[in-house]
């Protein structure tokens, strides 16, 4: 793992150690492409034009069809079992490139350079790989880590607004699951880290990743601990599937998921008001959410029970229990979901007059 400002610049002879006599391919997005295609084409000198290719890092095209797509354009650009990928993008781009090479030849080596703030900090690290079905997120794909994560935080720069933001919700979620120190960190410097200044935003990658790699280090296939990253993922996840991934932002859906088990835990007295008012104060100093669609919680319900977390039919809520500790698999009545479904709305919006206040 590499982290830090201007690292990007060390790309380059860090791909030299580690090719290995194999060729390198690129993959990345055109709009990612667009901003650093350049900085990573003067890194990789010798990576001819059809060795980089390029596909569509929009949610709703994380589909077996783009692996397909990618898969067709290595063999006709030769790559063989010594070639090197290096997926330069979000976490769409890393997770669909990582599933395709894991799969193309059986696998073939790859390294991450994540250009989001959700990639940075989260899904860059883990060796998580899959794509989406219309039933689900990320129902097909494989733990497959790569050689190298590159998180230089000055490519962050380039991020639209609310993409920056939506990126910032996961980093909370780190803060609530398993750092105190990190929770009043952001209390104090969250202003700064919506102005992207640079030190503040490098501290708190730095830590979401040590927290990220010391909880795989020790469950790597979630098993057990590494359920504790799904703190807002159980309902986020069923929200973008449900909205056909064209509503949400990835993080804006596990802030709403954040903020329905934060109202779960209050509801079933497994967490404080006051924690459950810092938590939702701290999502809602972000900004606006896109507004919850009309779903009846029976919709919402049945999203849940497909997900991939759930175990012989039981869904395992991950439930925050004291800022910086949550539990897990967590049984949650349907009755209570319907509750807090229909009281999220309000329940924000509270949080952000009192924060206005």
């Amino acid at each position: 793992m590499v982290c830090g400002r201007a690292s990007l610049a060390r790309l380059g002879n860090l791909i030299d150690d580690l090719r290995e006599g194999g060729e390198v391919f690129v993959l990345s997005s055109p709009r990612v492409w667009k901003f650093w295609g350049r900085a990573v084409e003067r890194q990789l000198v010798d990576v001819r034009r059809d060795r980089v290719i390029l596909f569509d890092d929009r949610e709703a095209a994380k589909r077996l069809a783009t692996v397909e797509e990618i898969c067709r354009k290595l063999v006709r650009a030769r790559a063989d079992r010594k070639a090197l990928l290096v997926a330069v993008g979000g976490g769409v781009v890393g997770d669909v490139a990582g599933f395709a090479a894991a799969s193309y030849l059986r696998g073939v080596r790859i390294v991450h350079v994540p250009t989001t703030v959700v990639a940075q900090a989260d899904s860059g690290i883990g060796g998580k790989t899959g794509v989406d079905l219309p039933e689900g997120k990320n129902l097909i794909g494989a733990f497959y880590p790569p050689l190298l994560v590159l998180a230089d935080p000055s490519v962050l720069r380039t991020l639209p607004a609310r993409q920056f933001r939506s990126g910032l919700y996961e980093v909370i979620k780190y803060a609530v699951i398993d750092d105190r120190e990190l929770f009043a960190f952001l209390e104090r410097k969250f202003d700064a880290l919506l102005r992207m200044d640079m030190r503040t935003l490098e501290w708190v990658i730095e830590r979401c990743i040590r927290a990220k790699a010391r909880v795989v280090s020790q469950d790597e296939r979630e098993a057990g601990l590494r359920q504790i990253l799904n703190f807002g993922h159980t309902i986020g996840h069923a929200l973008e599937s449900l909205t056909e991934y064209k509503l949400f932002l990835h993080g804006e859906a596990v802030a709403w998921g954040m903020l329905g088990a934060t109202l779960i835990a209050v509801g079933m007295n497994r967490l404080r008001e006051r924690d459950a008012s810092l938590i939702t104060s701290l999502v809602a100093r972000c900004g606006p959410l896109p507004r919850l669609p009309r779903i009846s919680s029976a919709a919402l319900s049945r999203a849940i029970a497909s997900d991939k977390k759930v175990r012989s039919g039981r869904v395992r809520w991950v439930l925050p229990k004291r800022i910086g500790a949550v539990d897990i698999g967590v049984d949650v009545p349907e009755k209570l979901l319907g509750m807090a479904w229909r009281e999220l709305p309000a329940f924000f919006a509270r949080a952000r007059r009192s924060g206005r206040a």
